[in-house]
Parts: structure tokens; C-alpha cells; sequence
């Protein structure tokens, strides 16, 4: 028996889930069967690349796109950004440096898309309660380069723990076809219970041993407004970048019964770049800011253990 996080080769299309947002225990009994939703269309393309060009303008500032090229067109300027720290390239596994995710974190309309009327009302329905985003957004900014290594195989609960009826919204600022490097997920794996952990490069820095888990990997290419949603407890990982001259923005935004236990760490900046002083210094008054505070949340404790488990190594 092998431990490699190939031993489930096969691959299926994603199951668009998006004719069901009107039927809400369909919705769930397709969310409890497969792990995962697919929603074509949920979001406006238009909001989309509002924050995608936002988002490029960044990487446009710090030199990191082709000269006199369109800034919406993402394209990346390989070797300016080899020539910056490996270190620093790999901060975080969000892709870029820490100095420009701290730009990116100030963006206020990049949190407001967690925000999004239709993102709220599909968690309403696929929890049947009230929903409470977690700030603690998260946004990936993927410039090809030598040491930029795919998200590999895990569970998100290992790393938010809480309640584990937070589900994850992962989706592309923009059109993403597969060889950009969109994210694929292992079917049914939720019903598995959580995995052991190796460490490993790429985001997150752990890799479930998966023991050869006959189930299929579910991909499919995304254009911009398509969502992917799935449990804490779904395995999940980022398919290879081969596209060498494109930048791939993607988004991670996380979502719970709002009368459920969360981690406090949730409700801080991601990765702790800044305080939320520092994030909200320029944007205008009211909206989302500080929106947890008056909540009356439950906090549960980090368990370390979760992330190092031994005891199911195939």
C-alpha cells in the first residue's frame, strides 16, 4: 500500500449544483452526499473583475506584470519576480511577499466580495441558520515562478478547526481553465473522518497521506462568478500552473453557522499581516467593519494534535 496523493487518479467533471439554489434540502442533500457544490454563475462576473483588476494593480506596483501590457490580462513578468527572495516569494504560501499582501488585504471591496448578497444567501440555505463570515479572508495571488509549489492534498479543518460545519467558497478573480491551476476535489472524501498529515511544500504546509482512496477527483474549468464550496472535512488541492506567463488571483472565503464554535484566530487578518486597525485606515465609515464584534460567538480551543495525527497512516 502506498502513501502517495496520487493513488486516486481518476478525474470527473464538477456536478453544477447551481439548479438547486431554490430548493434548499435538495441543495443539502447534494452538499451531504458529495462534499462539495459547484454554483455556475453565482457571482456577478462584473463584481469578479472589479476585484481582479484591483487585485493586478498591485502586482502591477510592485513589478511583478509585463510592461505595456493590460493590467487585466495578468501578465506576469517571470523574471522580475525570481529575482525577489525565495523567502520572501513563498510568504505565507499566498504567492507573493508579505509587503504586497499587506496591500492586498487593505482592499476593501476584496472583503466585501465575502460579503456578497448571493454568497450569504447560499450558505443560509445550505445551513438552515444564520450564517457569520469569517474575516479572516484569504487571497492568493500566484505568479509562475521557480518556487511557487501547488496547494497539495488536505482538509481545511486541520488548520480552522471550530465547528466543523464551516464550508469553504473557493473561486478564481477571473476565467480559469485547468492548466491556470484551479483547485479539484476528492468526491465523497468528507465521509472518510479527518486524515494523518505529513509536512509538505505549498500552501498550508501539510499533506494528507490518503491511503488509497478510490475516489474520483472532481475539476473542471472555471469562468469568472463560478464558485466552488466545500466542507472542512473535504479533501482538496491545487491543480499544477502551467500556464507560464499568467498570474492566477484566487480567493478562499470561509463560512459557518454564525451560533457555532469558532477559533478566535478566525476572526484576525490572514496570516496576521496587519491589525484590522491598519486594514480598515482609508476606507469609509460603517459597512463590514468590525461586523463580529456585537456577535455573541462561541470560541472553542486549537487542538495541535489535529495536525499531526499518527494513528491512521495507511
Amino acid at each position: 500500500m502506498t502513501n502517495s496523493p496520487d493513488t486516486s487518479p481518476r478525474t470527473t467533471d464538477f456536478l453544477d449544483s447551481s439548479g438547486l439554489l431554490d430548493d434548499p434540502a435538495a441543495l443539502r442533500a447534494r452538499a451531504d452526499e458529495h462534499g462539495y457544490l459547484f454554483l455556475r454563475g453565482l457571482l456577478p462576473a462584473a463584481d469578479v473583475f472589479d476585484v481582479r483588476r484591483r487585485l493586478l494593480e498591485i502586482v502591477r506596483r510592485h513589478g511583478w506584470l509585463v510592461d505595456g501590457t493590460p493590467v487585466s490580462d495578468g501578465i506576469a513578468d517571470v523574471e522580475a519576480f525570481d529575482r525577489v527572495d525565495r523567502a520572501a516569494r513563498e510568504f505565507c504560501g499566498v504567492g507573493v511577499p508579505r509587503a504586497a499582501y499587506e496591500d492586498v488585504q487593505r482592499v476593501r471591496e476584496f472583503h466585501e466580495l465575502a460579503h456578497h448578497p448571493r454568497l450569504l444567501a447560499l450558505y443560509r440555505a445550505l445551513f438552515g441558520a444564520e450564517v457569520l463570515p469569517h474575516p479572516r479572508n484569504i487571497a492568493r495571488v500566484m505568479i509562475p515562478g521557480r518556487a511557487n509549489h501547488p496547494t497539495p492534498p488536505h482538509q481545511d479543518f486541520i488548520h480552522i478547526q471550530g465547528t466543523p460545519r464551516v464550508w469553504t467558497a473557493w473561486f478564481p478573480l477571473g476565467d480559469c481553465p485547468r492548466e491556470l491551476g484551479g483547485l479539484t476535489v476528492l468526491d465523497r472524501s468528507h465521509h472518510e473522518g479527518l486524515m494523518s498529515y505529513k509536512a509538505s511544500e505549498g500552501a498550508g504546509g501539510l499533506e494528507a497521506y490518503l491511503c488509497d482512496l478510490d475516489l474520483p477527483w472532481a475539476q473542471g474549468d472555471f469562468a469568472a462568478g463560478d464558485v466552488l464550496t466545500f466542507s472542512s472535512h473535504t479533501i482538496h488541492r491545487a491543480l499544477p500552473h502551467q500556464r507560464a506567463d499568467r498570474v492566477r488571483l484566487s480567493c478562499d472565503f470561509r463560512y459557518q453557522p454564525a451560533a457555532e464554535e469558532l477559533l478566535e484566530a478566525s476572526l484576525r487578518v490572514h496570516c496576521d499581516v496587519l491589525s484590522w486597525d491598519e486594514v480598515y485606515a482609508g476606507w469609509p465609515p460603517g459597512g463590514i467593519r468590525w461586523y463580529w464584534r456585537d456577535l455573541a460567538l462561541r470560541h472553542s480551543t486549537w487542538d495541535e494534535s489535529l495536525r499531526w495525527q499518527k494513528d491512521r497512516i495507511c
